[in-house]
């Protein structure tokens, strides 16, 4: 997440909502892959870089 987190308040927040929730299913044993992930709708969820 360097260079991609300007605050504390938003790194914290980072590590503590679980990106999993955020994903389909299907995907959960993905959310921490260094990647976007498809959410539905043609969107993605961004990726974690180095989370």
């Amino acid at each position: 997440m360097l260079g991609v987190i300007r605050t504390p308040e938003v790194r914290r927040a980072a590590l503590t909502v679980p990106r999993e929730e955020f994903v389909p299913e299907h995907l959960r044993r993905d959310a921490y892959r260094d990647t976007p992930l498809p959410i539905g709708e043609g969107q993605t969820i961004s990726a974690p870089h180095g989370h």
